[in-house]
């Protein structure tokens, strides 16, 4: 692991605001000189600290009216049901995000869909045909008062 001092810190926060920032703009919000400013970003994204950099969408603006966490409990527990379902989700578009969990359900996905009927062609014809899946609850997104994201 990268060891990472205040400036290190104070550099991730101001490109997770805003990672098209020039490296004038950043030098100068973090104290440094654009020259040493360049060499820590540069050292950091080296070190793998940043992964890259991405455009943050409007999901309004794309068509996106519905969101919603789903689990998804597998009735098998073995690497092969895992892969397998795993392989199955990453060709799924609305699936935005899956993390393999602890509990008593592997999968907790974040989908995006146009709107409800969508979301409910996507529940009932792709992940529910999925023969690894066991369970599955949906948690509806009504509001995201803190969404850190980028």
């Amino acid at each position: 692991m990268t060891a990472l001092d205040d400036i290190d810190h104070r550099i991730l926060r101001e490109l997770v605001r805003d990672g098209r920032q020039s490296n004038l703009a950043l030098a100068d919000r973090v104290g440094l000189s654009p020259s040493a400013c360049l060499r820590r970003v540069q050292a950091l994204e080296r070190s793998g600290v940043v992964r890259g950099y991405r455009a943050v969408l409007d999901p309004g603006r794309m068509g996106v009216g519905f969101v919603a966490y789903v689990t998804v409990g597998l009735g098998t527990h073995t690497k092969t049901a895992q892969e397998a379902f795993e392989r199955a989700i990453s060709r799924a578009p609305e699936v935005r995000e899956c993390h393999n969990i602890t509990g008593t359900v592997e999968y907790l996905l974040r989908v995006e869909a146009a709107d409800l009927a969508a979301y409910k062609h996507w529940h009932t014809e792709v992940l529910g045909v999925l023969p690894q899946v066991r369970s599955i609850t949906t948690f509806v997104v009504m509001g995201s008062p803190k969404d850190d994201r980028a």
